[in-house]
């Protein structure tokens, strides 16, 4: 296991042959298994599903129908990071803001991140961004919002530092409630 994780890490966006794999990782110790990246999402139907067993199935019929939902990362060919990243209009209410010459349907959500703990500390949480970003920049999209908090905030960590978007190149444009902030990147 040589080279720098940047290196090490591929990515991949989730679909239905990639469910293996993200239940793999989401159910590996101190994955998501328990929201299954759901917190911002609804059903297909639009309810949302209030049990772990109910999020995993929700996400699974994302996965089966082809809604974008993130990507994947892998080193040595196992996953082993997450990264929830899809139009924003595939989430529930983020907080996030219109600002003018945009084209709502080109603004994409970045709203989770996992990395497995032995991966953290090494640059991994930036790598994944930037995966993310070139991912959305390919998919078409105008700019991506983030919705993450201050290092010393004791909720929606899952979503990020603020200072790891500044350095990536994000401005903020407002708030969501009382812990998030709205960060943006332009794409295009």
């Amino acid at each position: 296991m040589s080279g720098s994780l940047a290196d090490r890490l591929r990515f991949v966006a989730v679909d239905r042959s990639r469910w293996p794999d993200l239940e793999t990782l989401f159910e590996s110790r101190g994955g998501p298994k328990t929201c299954w990246c759901m917190v911002w999402r609804t059903r297909l139907d639009g309810t949302r599903p209030t049990d772990s067993k109910g999020r995993k199935q929700a996400l699974h019929d994302r996965a089966s129908h082809g809604v974008p939902l993130g990507l994947l990362g892998y080193a040595d060919d196992k996953p082993v990071a997450w990264c929830s990243i899809a139009p924003r209009n595939t989430y529930r209410a983020l907080g996030g803001v219109d600002l003018q010459g945009d084209d709502p349907n080109r603004i994409w959500s970045l709203a989770c991140f996992f990395l497995k703990r032995e991966f953290r500390g090494a640059g991994g949480m930036r790598t994944l961004l930037d995966a993310a970003l070139e991912h959305a920049r390919r998919e078409g999209a105008q700019a991506v919002e983030a919705y993450p908090v201050d290092p010393d905030s004791p909720s929606y960590r899952f979503m990020g530092f603020v200072p790891v978007f500044e350095k990536a190149g994000f401005e903020k444009v407002g708030r969501a409630g009382a812990r998030r902030h709205v960060l943006r990147c332009r794409l295009a």
